[in-house]
C-alpha cells in the first residue's frame, strides 16, 4: 500500500473545518487550523499561533504546506512503520510541525515514541525514543483527534545510506534548451547509477548513443568500464537490425554474456513517461520475445504517472517494471558500500528494487 500527496490533501480537507489543534509534543503550546486544502496535491494553507508567546486566535498567522514537502513526505510512509516527519523533511520547510500535527489528527495516522537505538563509543543503547508518526490503515479512530500508538519498534538513527555521485559536464549547447540543466545532471547521474549496478551483477551496459560523449568524473561515458560502444557487436541482436536501430537511442540496456538481456531501461526525468514506453515498445516489436525486464526508472513523485501510462493497452506487453530514483540510490550506494562482486549476486535481486506496474 502506498499514500500519495492526494491521499493526504483529501485525509486532511476532511478534518473538521475551523477547529484548533495542539501541536503534538509535550512542550508545544502552538494552536494549527486548516484554512484550505486545494485538490488535488495542495498547497494547503493553514493558520497557526503561539500560547506560549502570549498569543491568540486574532494572532494567527497564514502559511503554506506546499505540494513539493507533500511529496517528500508520502514517498517516506510505509503502513505501520514510524516515520520521523523532521529527519525525511531535514531541516526545510517551517511548516513541517503542522503537517505532523494536521497527520495525527487524521483517522489513519497516528503519533508514537518508539525506541531509538544511540551509538555511544561503540556501543549500541536503546534510549527513550523522539515523537514519529505511524500510518495504520487497518486501524482508523475518531476525525480530529490525536491518538498515541504504542509500539515495541525500535528506530536505528545510525546513517546507512549515502549515494555520491562525481562531477557531471554538460555541452554548452544542449541539444533540448527546454529542459533544464539540473534535470539534465540528474538524468546522466542515474544513468551512471545503472551501469555501476549493472557492472556489481557482471552486466555490460548500453548507453543512448548520444550520451555517450557526456563527461563523468574525468572520463566519457561511452569510456568507463563496463560500457558497450557498439550495440552493433551484441550478438544477442546481431540478427536483427531493426532492432538495433531501435535501440541505439534507448537510456540503458543491460547485458549478460552472449544469451541474456536482463533489463531495458528508460530514465524518464523531464520527457515524459510515454516517449519511453514508446521507445522500449519499438524495440520489443523488434526481437523475439526474449526473457527481459521492460523497466521505467523516474523521480519517486512520479510514480503514478508510470502507473497510469504503462497501463494503456498499447503498453501492456512489456509488463512495465517501475524502479523509483531513491530505489536507484539505494542500491547503487549498497552495492559500492559493500564491494559486492558478481558471485555474490543472482539477477533475480534486482526484482527487490522494482515495482510490478499492470494491474
Amino acid at each position: 500500500m502506498r499514500i500519495t500527496p492526494e491521499n493526504i490533501v483529501k485525509i486532511i480537507n476532511n478534518l473538521p473545518k475551523y477547529q484548533w489543534f495542539d501541536y503534538i509534543g509535550e512542550h508545544s503550546k502552538t494552536k494549527i487550523q486548516v484554512v484550505t486544502a486545494r485538490l488535488p496535491e495542495g498547497p494547503i494553507v493553514i493558520k497557526r499561533y503561539d500560547v506560549s508567546k502570549g498569543q491568540t486566535a486574532n494572532d494567527a498567522k497564514e502559511a503554506n504546506i506546499s505540494g513539493n514537502m507533500l511529496w517528500r513526505v508520502a514517498n517516506a510512509i510505509r503502513p505501520g512503520v514510524p516515520v520521523n516527519i523532521d529527519r525525511v523533511l531535514g531541516a526545510s520547510y517551517n511548516t513541517r510541525s503542522a503537517l505532523e500535527t494536521l497527520l495525527a489528527h487524521t483517522p489513519e495516522f497516528y503519533w508514537c515514541l518508539p525506541g531509538r537505538i544511540e551509538l555511544v563509543d561503540s556501543t549500541s543503547q536503546i534510549k527513550r525514543g523522539h515523537k514519529h508518526l505511524v500510518w495504520v490503515p487497518d486501524m482508523p479512530h475518531r476525525n480530529g483527534i490525536a491518538e498515541k500508538y504504542d509500539t515495541d519498534v525500535t528506530i536505528s538513527e545510525i546513517p546507512t545510506s549515502t549515494a555520491i555521485y562525481e562531477a557531471v559536464s554538460l555541452p554548452d549547447t544542449p541539444l533540448d534548451n527546454s529542459v533544464d540543466i539540473e534535470v539534465r545532471r540528474r538524468h546522466l547521474q542515474i544513468q551512471i547509477a545503472l551501469v555501476i549496478i549493472g557492472r556489481h551483477f557482471g552486466f555490460r551496459t548500453w548507453v543512448a548513443r548520444n550520451d555517450q560523449g557526456l563527461t563523468y568524473g574525468d572520463k566519457k561515458v561511452g569510456e568507463l568500464e563496463g560500457v558497450i560502444h557498439r550495440l552493433e557487436d551484441e550478438k544477442l541482436l546481431q540478427s536483427y537490425s531493426d532492432a538495433i536501430h531501435a535501440a541505439l537511442l534507448v537510456d540503458c540496456i543491460w547485458f549478460q554474456g552472449d544469451r541474456f538481456m536482463p533489463a531495458v531501461m528508460e530514465v524518464e526525468h523531464s520527457t515524459g513517461v510515454t516517449s519511453g514506453l514508446s521507445r522500449m515498445k519499438n524495440v520489443q516489436d523488434r526481437i523475439p520475445p526474449f526473457p527481459t525486464r521492460w523497466i521505467i526508472v523516474a523521480p519517486d513523485e512520479d510514480r503514478d504517472k508510470v502507473y497510469r501510462e504503462a497501463n494503456k493497452p498499447q503498453f501492456k506487453s512489456l509488463d512495465t517494471r517501475y524502479m523509483p530514483y531513491s530505489a536507484v540510490d539505494e542500491l547503487y550506494s549498497l552495492l559500492q558500500r559493500r564491494n559486492v562482486t558478481p558471485e555474490m549476486l543472482h539477477d533475480k535481486f534486482l526484482d527487490c528494487y522494482l515495482e510490478r506496474v499492470l494491474h
